[in-house]
């Protein structure tokens, strides 16, 4: 046991992002006395079920998984008002959200930061503009479920009016969007909003003006008798969750994914820089 005796089990997900988060939250309750156990690299059901069951006390989870994936709803575009369904909802299976972060790994369009310039494209609502004005000009790299479903690309364009035409989008494996995409052979691709990818090869995020993407603000989720016994969890990761956003999460997800650093040292970096912790 931990010196004051206080002893949680965090969870996460099988990729960089969920790995940060997981560490960086981890760094923290340590620091204040606790012992952790971390059960991280499990898939999302995995993972929600582990909580939901009592195998995991804590994770960092998506509200926009959460509504559409577990709860069966449909998505909510006010981020705040996304966050307090799932809350509401959870309440019966004894699970506690809070402190939404300004980490959002939804669905994003991307374009090349000298293109984007170039056109004046800066939101989606500027490349509808343009595509109407310049029809057949514009290429798109999307994998095979973007470019079909409805929230997907043509809920995009129904939203924003406009339309690439079939022999305009290039279907791909989502791997290979961005790659293709840098190396100049379309003008616009599907990402995630955190990819490292974006910031390695330089990509802009096209602002999603109207909201057509759901939010997936990632936000500490909790076992309730947990967070009864505990409840100085909360201010605990309040800080972490207020200072972190896409752009940072992009930023850390980069020094891991393309630089080659290790998920721990670039989670301690981060926080020492940041003034969580003093440097040991």
């Amino acid at each position: 046991m931990g010196v004051t005796g206080k002893e949680v089990t965090v969870g996460g997900k099988n990729y960089t992002e969920q790995y940060l988060l997981s560490e960086m939250t981890a760094f923290l309750l340590v620091d204040e006395g606790f012992k952790v156990n971390q059960m991280n690299n499990l898939g999302s059901s995995v993972v929600r079920s582990a909580l939901e069951n009592g195998q995991v006390d804590m994770m960092w989870e998506y509200t926009g998984t959460a509504l559409i994936t577990y709860m069966g709803e449909e998505s909510i575009a006010d981020p705040d008002a996304a966050f307090e369904k799932v809350k509401e909802n959870d309440i019966k299976n004894d699970i506690h959200w809070m402190n939404m972060s300004g980490v959002n790994n939804t669905y994003a369009l991307a374009m090349r930061s000298e293109q984007s310039e170039e056109l004046g494209i800066k939101s989606i609502s500027d490349l509808s503009d343009y595509v109407n004005e310049n029809p057949g000009k514009l290429t798109m790299a999307a994998d095979a479920e973007f470019a079909n479903r409805s929230d997907g690309l043509p809920g995009v364009e129904e939203t924003y009016g406009f339309e690439f035409g079939s022999s305009q989008v290039r279907q791909m494996d989502l791997g290979l969007t961005q790659r293709t995409l840098d190396n100049e052979q379309v003008d616009v691709s599907v990402a995630f909003e955190t990819d490292a990818t974006i910031r390695n090869y330089d990509l802009v995020v096209l602002e999603d003006d109207k909201r057509f993407f759901p939010p997936y603000r990632a936000a500490v989720a909790i076992n309730q008798e947990v967070f009864e016994e505990y409840p100085e969890i909360e201010e605990i990761t309040a800080r972490l969750a207020e200072s972190l956003n896409s752009d940072i999460m992009r930023e850390l997800n980069y020094l891991v994914d393309i630089e080659g650093q290790s998920v721990s040292v670039v989670a301690y970096d981060w926080l020492v820089e940041n003034d969580f912790l003093e440097e040991e």
